[in-house]
């Protein structure tokens, strides 16, 4: 899964609001930041539907009922009832809107999330990665990101993502164990997750495995033979997340019986200690990785790149000379789409505020094990280091940072306790 952090503040349902529609040169105008040069671009696609909505899950992800046109190959009968045309005709609409913000820029990584990006057909994919292709200027090592769910896969689909450009495939996994799988509603099993992890391992040089833990009646042990299962299989990068109870999801109204926070904590700990001891060294609080497999595009996150959101419900942050932008596209897949293709995707286009960057920045940043280069907070932000000053000392003083004259790294502590650690951050 790859979302970026965003302030509560700056994600509302924008479902509501009327479309904005802004020239060029409104971003380019006189403002109070001065930033001497752009930060690497990202994009990320959103491909908004599911075989089945999560009870946990808070994305904007939608069941597919079938009541909208059908496209695709009709062999497939779950892609088949999805409007993949309509849908990538809007995102390429939705995309040569916003060029003229990126005019020049070159894209470093692509992120194809959902919903599950996987129920789309090869053919669909193959279409979308070349149109990107057409309209925008790649790294030639441009990292190309699928997210994949086993309850989508057949045999030599995940080839066939390949051939269509994809070089990385992200499979929520989730767990091993098939009661867990089934208390998370899951669609798939655990030899479905195990059959799919090897044809991912046999077809890309890279994946990633999701995996989540403090479920629903999990012990240690069975946690133990989850992370077993996975190591097993000799996965470059794993991202390891707590179940939580986030507002507006089915468990949030149905609360299942998870583990205590002391039992949540011995099990990151055994996670950090398995992954360790399997060559996969922690690199951001959720992210382990072997040499060489750190996700570009998630890493840009947390370094504060920009990045380009199309699609339903897609988030932007666009850095210009003397400001740093926030875009919400329409959540709604319908709306969205209709609004797209009128040339008007955009939901909510926001200017972050002077005295937001330094916490925004951190919520990002102090996720990273290596944490960041002062250097680089003054050419992201526009800020000058004496904004950052008071939080670090406090910072430092309380045991939840060190830092020399060139970096800030979280500590052992700070990591343990990071919310606190960033909002210190927070505008008074």
């Amino acid at each position: 899964m790859s979302i970026p952090i965003i302030p509560a503040a700056a994600a509302p349902d924008a479902d509501n609001a009327p479309a904005v529609v802004r020239d060029i040169q409104h971003y380019m105008r006189a403002g109070t930041l001065q930033l001497t040069s752009l930060p690497p671009l990202s994009l990320y696609v959103h491909l908004p539907w599911c075989l089945k909505k999560c009870p946990y899950c808070d994305f904007n992800s939608h069941e597919y009922r079938g009541d909208g046109p059908t496209a695709g190959d009709a062999a497939d009968a779950p892609q088949a009832a999805v409007p993949e045309q309509r849908y990538i005709d809007a995102l390429m609409a939705d995309l040569e809107a916003a060029l003229p913000l990126i005019w020049g820029r070159t894209v470093h990584s692509i992120f194809i999330g959902g919903g599950t990006p996987s129920l789309f057909s090869p053919a669909a994919i193959d279409r979308l990665i070349g149109d990107i292709r057409a309209r925008l200027r790649l790294e030639a090592d441009c990292e190309i990101t699928l997210e994949a769910n086993p309850g989508t896969f057949e045999k030599d689909r995940f080839r066939a993502f390949r051939a269509a450009g994809v070089t990385r495939l992200s499979v929520g996994v989730q767990s091993f164990n098939d009661r867990h799988l089934k208390a998370l509603g899951r669609v798939h099993d655990r030899a479905q997750a195990l059959a799919a992890v090897q044809e991912a391992a046999e077809a890309f040089d890279t994946f990633n495995l999701d995996i989540m833990y403090g479920l629903p009646g999990q012990t240690l042990q069975e946690l133990e033979e989850d992370m077993q299962t996975a190591l097993a299989l000799s996965p470059p990068h794993i991202s390891i997340y707590h179940l939580t109870i986030e507002p507006n999801t089915y468990f949030a109204k149905f609360p299942p019986v998870i583990p205590e926070d002391d039992q949540a904590y011995a099990m990151l700990d055994r996670i950090t200690e398995m992954t360790g001891q399997a060559g996969l060294a922690r690199y951001e609080i959720s992210a382990y990785a072997r040499p060489g497999h750190q996700c570009f595009h998630n890493t840009n996150y947390w370094q504060f790149g920009d990045y380009l959101g199309i699609g339903a419900g897609g988030h932007s942050k666009l850095s210009f000379a003397h400001r740093v932008v926030r875009q919400v596209r329409f959540r709604d897949p319908r709306r969205y789409m209709d609004n797209a293709l009128a040339g008007h995707a955009v939901a909510q286009d926001e200017e972050v505020r002077r005295s937001d960057l330094p916490f925004e920045y951190m919520l990002n940043a102090l996720r990273l094990r290596e944490g960041f280069a002062l250097q680089d907070f003054a050419a992201r932000t526009g800020l000058p280091l004496t904004s950052i000053a008071r939080a670090l000392e406090d910072a430092e003083r309380k045991g939840l940072i060190e830092r020399d004259m060139a970096r800030v790294r979280p500590t052992e502590r700070g990591f343990d306790f990071l919310s606190d650690l960033q909002e210190l951050f927070l505008a008074d």
